[in-house]
């Protein structure tokens, strides 16, 4: 099938070279402009535009779909359909309506639930037991479009949102290999979203990710998961940030919200509002992510220190 690819991140990576080893013809490759990254803030292409000069696709970078410019360009193409992964742009109603079969979304859920931006996420924050991707039909609601599959994981006790990002790209990729090959046969029939159990997974902010130790130790467990690795969980210690990489519930453990209530070689228990929060992995202000015993060699830290303030 011949297609118009758009999406950025890594997660739309392993979409684009699941469909390109299928066979399928890619007439042009979407993605956001370079962007300035690193300490040197200097231009990076983004994971779609390295995979996709790698394979030899030609790529588009426009700032909006909403020119006459680009709109002409991709309608020269003569795609039969596009497929959307994490672009970062929305597409006009005269894109959707353009390529003969539409345009197709790979979405990091089981819509819908967790329509929007951060639904991996939001699905460790919440306690979900799976998750999953579907793919839908684009239309010009967020993420309400028609079902064309839904496939569902399981979400791990020990996943954070990186190892599950992982684990959706790959299925992700299946996916939409799977449903072109359905499509190509005439063997899909969209599904309307229902109504109920719709939720909105909104953008994760920064302030979002510091840990409130008056709630329970199960909520903040989740919350070193869901935020690992972007924005990074964290508290304050001694007026200066310390982010938390990795941390489990603490069986039998309880005092003053905030507070350590126990300090060994290789963690750092800390008291919630319900049970408490045993530390395992940090990263100081200024530093690099490290083992508790590492960080305690350079920050000695007592039972008794609060936490948060």
């Amino acid at each position: 099938m011949k297609i118009i690819f758009a999406g950025t991140p890594d997660f739309a990576r392993v979409a684009l070279t699941a469909l390109h080893a299928a066979g399928h013809t890619v007439a042009a490759v979407l993605t956001q402009p370079d962007r300035p990254a690193g300490r040197g803030m200097k231009l990076k292409a983004s994971p779609v535009k390295q995979e996709a000069l790698r394979l030899g696709l030609p790529v588009l970078q426009p700032a909006s779909l909403k020119t006459p410019v680009i709109q002409d360009a991709l309608s020269a193409l003569n795609a039969e359909l596009m497929v959307v992964a994490a672009y970062g742009l929305i597409l006009p109603q005269a894109v959707l309506d353009m390529p003969r079969h539409g345009c197709l979304n790979i979405h990091a859920s089981l819509l819908p639930r967790w329509r929007g931006a951060a639904p991996i996420q939001r699905a460790i924050l919440a306690g979900d037991a799976e998750t999953g991707i579907t793919i839908m039909q684009m239309d010009a609601g967020l993420d309400t479009g028609a079902m064309l599959c839904c496939d569902a994981i399981p979400i791990a006790p020990d996943d954070t949102s990186a190892s599950l990002h992982d684990k959706l790209a790959a299925l992700g990729g299946q996916a939409i290999v799977a449903v072109l090959d359905q499509m190509s046969k005439g063997a899909l029939a969209p599904i309307p979203q229902p109504d109920e159990g719709a939720c909105y997974a909104a953008k994760i902010s920064k302030a979002e990710a510091m840990l409130d130790f008056s709630r329970p130790a199960t909520e903040l467990a989740r919350a070193v998961r869901a935020y690992n690795p972007a924005p990074g969980a964290a508290t304050m210690l001694h007026c200066a940030p310390l982010k938390i990489w990795s941390a489990y519930i603490a069986a039998g453990q309880s005092g003053v919200p905030g507070r350590v209530v126990a300090v060994d070689a290789q963690s750092i228990v800390i008291a919630c509002g319900t049970g408490a929060l045993c530390i395992t992995e940090v990263q100081p202000a200024g530093g690099k992510r490290q083992s508790v015993s590492q960080f305690l060699a350079g920050h000695p830290l007592s039972k008794g220190t609060q936490l948060g303030d």
